[in-house]
């Protein structure tokens, strides 16, 4: 199954690095050594099986968006399955900015009709702290203005952060077809486990795919002191260590942590995915979380329709 993915936005706005980060594992240290897309670029990215993320990474000098949008305005706007369209906050030609993206919109409702549209407000580290809430709200305002009727989601993203991967992991989810059913079994995996939080991640990107937490039910104030960042964060840490065990030339494989609070694995699940498990209940031990993941292992392969026994 394919699903073409759309990536536009005005030249330099930051389209290719974050491409880079998440499905090339690039460190956003290096990404400034990329160069301007030249038309369009083509990926096919494998996700979750036989999903297939077909994505377009569109340059966005104006000759370009101009081809766009008039000769090659079928080719690019047919079978869309998802539009991300990046502003850059700083721009300075804002208003052709929003004109292109406008005309963008104008050619997903000829074309693709049933196509999400994310929009993500991006370089937010570039506004300064006190400010962001603020700043952000009116781009938001602005852009919602701009969207019309089509219905819209911003996100406020930056490299050097998590928000970067949390954009990502919600489009992502919009295009995986059993999102819910894979939520679903998580949460009794989960009950399983005596696990507190489980979180199901893509194995290349690290994207979190869906999430399990009992911590609503046993102890709300503990809930709401959480960190609602905490899974992308938890995200961005994992895909840097992969990229440091990468540098020495060793292979990431699977992850234990015993502490005096909590218990934590983070192991294969399918070819695919990984899964990480929260325990915080003493007496469950690393050996019975790692059992559960194994023999949880074929369901979740029948659910992604892949196999780690092939």
């Amino acid at each position: 199954m394919k699903k073409k993915v759309l990536l536009m936005g005005a030249s330099g706005s930051g389209k290719t690095s974050m491409r880079s980060m998440i499905f090339s594992n690039n460190p956003a240290s290096l990404t400034s050594r990329l160069g301007a897309t030249i038309d369009v670029e083509q990926n096919h990215v494998r996700f979750l099986g036989d999903l297939i993320l077909n994505l377009w990474d569109c340059g966005g000098q104006d000759a370009f968006m101009d081809s766009y949008l008039s000769i090659q305005r079928s080719t690019i706007f047919s079978h869309v399955g998802v539009m991300i369209y990046v502003f850059d906050v700083e721009s300075r030609e804002m208003v052709k900015d929003l004109e292109y993206y406008r005309d963008c919109l104008d050619g997903l409702s000829q074309f693709s009709k049933g196509a999400n549209v994310f929009l993500l407000v991006h370089k937010m580290d570039l506004v300064r702290d006190g400010e962001r809430s603020a700043v952000f709200q009116r781009k938001v305002a602005e852009l919602e203005k701009a969207s019309g009727d089509f219905p819209v989601r911003v996100h406020g993203t930056s490299i050097f952060d998590e928000t970067l991967y949390k954009a990502w992991s919600g489009i992502v989810n919009t295009l995986i077809p059993n999102a819910q059913n894979l939520s679903k079994h998580l949460r009794i995996f989960a009950e399983a486990c005596s696990a507190t939080e489980v979180i199901l991640f893509e194995r290349t990107t690290f994207l979190v795919i869906a999430t399990s937490s009992s911590f609503h039910d046993s102890d709300p104030v503990a809930s709401h002191s959480l960190d609602s960042k905490r899974y992308e964060r938890t995200s961005e840490l994992i895909k840097a260590f992969k990229q440091s065990c990468s540098r020495l030339r060793e292979e990431f494989h699977s992850l234990e942590m015993e502490l005096a609070e909590f218990t934590a694995v983070l192991d294969e699940m399918t070819k695919n995915t990984y899964v990480l498990v929260i325990v915080h209940n003493p007496v469950v031990e690393t050996a019975a979380i790692k059992m559960n993941i194994r023999m949880a292992r074929r369901k979740f392969e029948e659910l992604q329709g892949d196999s780690l026994l092939s």
